[in-house]
C-alpha cells in the first residue's frame, strides 16, 4: 500500500518532509501540493521531480480523490482549517505543530475526529521518536530510577531571528517540552509559573531571555525548564529525571572527541534540524506504517495537541502575571485512551 499525500504548505518544513517521503522513507508518494504562493508550490514540484498536481487551495487539495493523507506544513494559524477539512473528508492528517493556535481550535478538531469515529490525526511532536527520549522513557517505565520526583530541562539556541518574541519562547519553543515531558511521565499538568532571570546582553530589546518555566503535575512531579535562545554556543537540549532511586539523563548527541592543543573537546550541533533529523524520519515512517497495519496513526493525537495548547495558554498567562497559573484539562476521552489506560479504569 502506498499512501498518497497532499501537502498543504511548501515552505521550509514542507520541503523537508517532501524530500524525506520521496527519497528516504518507504510507503508514501506526493501527488498534490498547494501553497498561498502558487509559484513556490510549482517550483517545489519541479525541484523534486514530482508527479503532483498544484491545487489553488487546501480545500480543493483535500477533495482530490487520489489524496489519502494530508500533510499540513503551512503557517500555524492556517492549520485548524486544513485539519478540519481533512477530517470531514475522512482523510488521514499529519499536522506539524501547532495543531491549532488556540485551545478552542484544538478542541474543535478533537470533537470532529471523535464524531468521525476513527483516529485520523497525528501531530508532529517528533521528540517522542528521538532515540534518546525513547531510552529515557524506557528507564522511567521500567522503574529503573523509581518514581520520578523532579525533572530539569534546558532548551538552548545559539541565537534567534529578530522576529522571535518573548511569547514565542512558549508557543514555538517550550511546546516540545510540554508534549515530550507529558509523554515521558504520563501525568497531566496542574500548574505553571514563569520566572525571568537576569537578561542576557545578546537578546534584542523586545525579547526577555532567558526564561524559566516551572510546571507541576497532578501527582506532584516538579519540572524546571530553562529556555535560553541566545546562549551563543550551539543548539543544546538537556533533560534530567530525578527519581526515588536514581537519576536518568537524556543521552548526549554522539560526537567525535578530540585531543588537541592541550584540550579535550567535542563538537556541539547548531541546527535543530540536524539534532532531530532521525526523529523526523521515524515519525513520518511510523505514520505511514501504522495506517498500513492498523488503519489509524499511532503517534501524538489531537488530544495531545489540545493538552499542549491549554498548557501553553497557561504559561503565556503566567508570563504576564508572574503568578502560578492553573492548567485545567477535562478528563481524557475514552476515544484517545490506549488499552492499558482503559484497563486501569475498568
Amino acid at each position: 500500500m502506498t499512501l498518497k499525500f497532499g501537502v498543504v504548505g511548501t515552505g521550509a518544513i514542507g520541503k523537508e518532509h517532501i524530500k524525506r517521503i520521496t527519497s528516504s522513507l518507504c510507503g508514501g508518494e506526493i501527488v498534490a501540493v498547494t501553497d498561498v504562493n502558487q509559484l513556490a508550490a510549482e517550483q517545489v514540484v519541479e525541484q523534486f521531480g514530482l508527479n503532483a498536481v498544484v491545487y489553488p487551495d487546501d480545500k480543493s487539495l483535500v477533495a482530490a480523490e487520489n489524496v489519502d493523507a494530508v500533510l499540513v506544513t503551512s503557517w500555524g494559524p492556517a492549520h485548524e482549517q486544513s485539519v478540519l477539512a481533512a477530517i470531514e473528508a475522512g482523510k488521514y492528517v499529519f499536522c506539524e505543530k501547532p495543531l491549532a493556535t488556540t485551545a478552542e481550535g484544538c478542541m474543535k478538531i478533537v470533537e470532529a475526529e471523535m464524531k468521525h469515529g476513527k483516529r485520523l490525526v497525528q501531530v508532529g511532536f517528533m521528540r517522542r521518536y528521538d532515540s534518546g527520549y525513547v531510552q529515557l522513557k524506557e528507564a522511567i517505565d521500567t522503574h529503573t530510577i523509581g518514581e520520578p520526583l523532579m525533572i530539569r530541562c534546558a532548551h538552548r539556541n545559539a541565537k534567534v531571528d529578530a522576529n522571535y518574541t518573548t511569547e514565542m519562547a512558549i508557543s514555538d519553543t517550550l511546546v516540545h517540552e510540554i508534549d515530550v515531558l507529558h509523554w515521558l511521565v504520563g501525568d497531566d499538568y496542574k500548574s505553571v509559573q514563569v520566572v525571568f532571570p537576569k537578561r542576557t546582553k545578546h537578546a534584542l530589546d523586545h525579547l526577555q531571555d532567558p526564561q524559566i518555566i516551572m510546571m507541576e503535575t497532578n501527582s506532584g512531579i516538579t519540572i524546571h525548564v530553562e529556555v535560553f535562545v541566545n546562549c551563543q554556543y550551539g543548539y543544546d537540549i538537556q533533560c534530567e529525571v530525578i527519581g526515588e532511586e536514581g537519576v536518568a539523563n537524556l543521552p548526549e548527541v554522539p560526537s567525535v572527541i578530540t585531543r588537541k592543543n592541550a584540550t579535550l573537546g567535542a563538537s556541539i550541533l547548531t541546527d535543530w534540524k540536524q539534532r532531530f533529523m532521525d526523529a523526523y524520519d521515524k515519525e513520518l515512517q511510523d505514520f505511514m506504517d501504522s495506517i498500513k497495519t492498523t488503519g489509524e496513526p499511532n503517534g501524538p493525537t489531537s488530544w495531545d495537541g489540545y493538552i499542549v495548547a491549554v498548557t501553553s495558554d497557561a504559561c503565556l498567562k503566567a508570563q504576564q502575571t508572574g503568578n502560578k497559573e492553573s492548567v485545567t484539562l477535562g478528563e481524557k476521552p475514552a476515544f484517545y485512551k490506549n488499552e492499558k489506560e482503559i484497563s486501569k479504569t475498568v
